[in-house]
């Protein structure tokens, strides 16, 4: 039985999968949670907008939930919070520039004022019940990034964020704090969970002093416009092509609602620096000579409604891409984004366009933010911990993971590989893993937040199988078909589905006809007789299970 005394360690979202990060650590009657983020979903959620951790555990728990951490400002481990604080309203702890683009949705969501929100920093040292929780600063690929320290009577609990070690960063102030680092592992670590993204990787994550070089190389180079797409929070991405268009004497235009919003941010809070004038509208952008143009563009994974994905088809209102332009993908795929991103590349390649493209470090334009095995074994030598779960990754990612912490010395049965939902609970210095707490998915579908999974199958089947409607005008008195039943099709051919009506329109007037006397007036028992029996007859002419909706009107 678990006493209070114990800390329990669990995860909302973020094992086994990329995205929909959540994690929390639990001691005594207090629950401080780590991120809040969304998963964006794939061809298989159709007409899925978002997807976001189960909040179902947290609302029953609410009474004892206290904050909310936020370790870095990308959607992975923000995009949920808007939904989680309209459950669950508790103070939110984050960055400076985290904080801002979390304020950025909550103005979207019209929840900013509800909110609760604390500035951090990686001096920040704050106490929640019996937890004193202070941070350490790590390199990743947006600015303001933390690692968490819980220090409890139990022992030390670290949460390393999403990391690597860049020696040569973009900006001098976002180096990692690993002096800070090694004197937690000096003190000693009980758990450590630490972020698994790149396990598969061998050595270490190049540096980003890289891609600035690449970068000024290719803008040297060009003799026309050049187009740069890149995530937009990715600031030191964009200061790269800031200063390369300030040395080749560009005015730069940004295309994309997310690039404009995250570069107000970054400038707004002192974290972007972009000289005078150089800004300019998008419709200023034919106005000027093409080799006095940088565009900054979203849609780097591919985006249908992205600003490169329209330039790319021509249906960008205010820019254009000619013969000679230069574009530039400076991201790399998300996975699960390559064929997007291929039918982008090769429509701008049938406009004329040099496209410098390619994955991870390939192309000299993107290195990732996430560490290589070397990252992770050095983390693990620093934190020196006694237990060790892996995070943020699918199982094989976990699963290498724990082969590196074995390799540095971490034993293997002090590894739990666990699923979301999975408590890992330590007493008395000891840690097993032997129950679970309910945790999933929830689908955001426009204004609608829920389980949804009966709206995917509906979705699902009119996809692949199609859907028929039945109208049966029945009289009201007796029962009886007053004209033969019209029938609606989508999702059929026109020359097979004439032959289909035929045999239809059959089964149903025998269907009808072959009910019970009883039954012959409820709406119910013929339209579930109606959607078996065409179903069948469907199924067996075709091979397909079409949703059938049959609706009967009394006249």
């Amino acid at each position: 039985m678990k006493t209070n005394d114990n800390i329990s360690v669990y995860a909302l979202g973020g094992l086994n999968e990329i995205g929909k990060n959540m994690y929390a650590i639990e001691y005594g009657d207090d629950i401080v949670l780590i991120d809040c983020g969304n998963k964006f979903p794939d061809e298989n959620y159709l007409g899925i907008d978002l997807i976001i951790p189960d909040f179902a555990y947290l609302l029953e728990n609410k009474e004892k939930v206290r904050a909310l951490i936020v370790t870095h400002g990308h959607e992975d481990h923000i995009g949920g919070i808007p939904y989680f604080l309209k459950t669950v309203n508790v103070p939110v702890y984050a960055t400076s520039f985290t904080l801002g683009l979390i304020e950025m949705k909550l103005k979207e969501h019209r929840y900013l004022r509800e909110s609760n929100l604390h500035e951090i920093n990686a001096s920040t040292v704050f106490t929640i019940g019996k937890m004193n929780i202070h941070f350490f600063k790590v390199n990743h690929s947006i600015p303001d990034c933390l690692g968490v320290v819980f220090d409890t009577p139990e022992g030390t609990i670290v949460h390393t964020g999403d990391f690597k070690f860049d020696l040569t960063p973009a900006a001098s102030n976002e180096r990692s704090e690993i002096h800070k680092m090694a004197e937690i592992g000096n003190k000693g670590v009980l758990l450590l969970l630490s972020e698994s993204t790149n396990a598969e990787r061998k050595g270490f994550t190049p540096s980003e002093q890289i891609v600035e070089e690449n970068l000024e190389s290719a803008f040297l180079k060009a003799e026309r416009k050049v187009i740069v797409s890149t995530f937009a929070s990715n600031i030191s991405r964009v200061q790269q092509v800031v200063n390369a268009s300030e040395k080749t004497n560009r005015k730069l235009a940004l295309l994309g609602r997310s690039m404009v919003n995250v570069v107000k941010v970054a400038m707004d809070r002192g974290y972007l620096s972009v000289p005078e004038n150089m800004l300019i509208e998008a419709k200023e952008i034919n106005e000027l000579p093409p080799e006095m143009v940088t565009i900054l563009c979203t849609g780097s994974q591919g985006e249908s409604l992205a600003a490169l994905s329209r330039l790319s088809t021509g249906n960008f209102r205010d820019a254009s891409i000619l013969p000679d332009d230069m574009v530039i993908l400076a991201a790399g795929p998300i996975p699960g984004n390559e064929k997007k991103i291929t039918s982008i590349v090769d429509n701008l390649f049938q406009l004329g366009a040099q496209v410098i493209y390619g994955p991870g470090s390939s192309s000299g334009m993107h290195v990732s933010g996430h560490g290589y095995q070397e990252d992770l074994k050095l983390m693990l030598t620093l934190m020196k911990p006694t237990y060790f779960i892996p995070i943020h990754g699918e199982y094989r990612m976990l699963h290498l993971h724990q082969q590196l912490a074995e390799s540095v010395g971490v034993e293997r049965e002090n590894t739990f590989i666990i699923n979301n939902g999975d408590v890992v609970d330590i007493d008395q210095s000891t840690a097993r893993c032997t129950r679970k707490i309910p945790a999933g998915s929830t689908y955001v579908d426009g204004v609608d937040v829920g389980d949804m999974e009966f709206v995917l199958r509906d979705r699902r089947q009119i996809s692949e199988d199609g859907m028929l409607m039945i109208i049966l005008p029945m009289s009201k008195k007796d029962g009886k078909m007053l004209t033969d039943p019209e029938i609606t099709s989508r999702g059929f051919i026109d020359n097979q589905f004439s032959e289909l009506r035929i045999g239809m329109n059959k089964v149903i007037l025998e269907t009808i006809r072959g009910l019970y006397e009883e039954n012959r007036n409820s709406r119910n028992v013929i339209k579930r007789q109606i959607k078996k029996t065409v179903g069948q007859y469907i199924y067996k002419r075709t091979r397909k299970d079409p949703m059938i909706i049959p609706i009967v009107i009394e006249i």
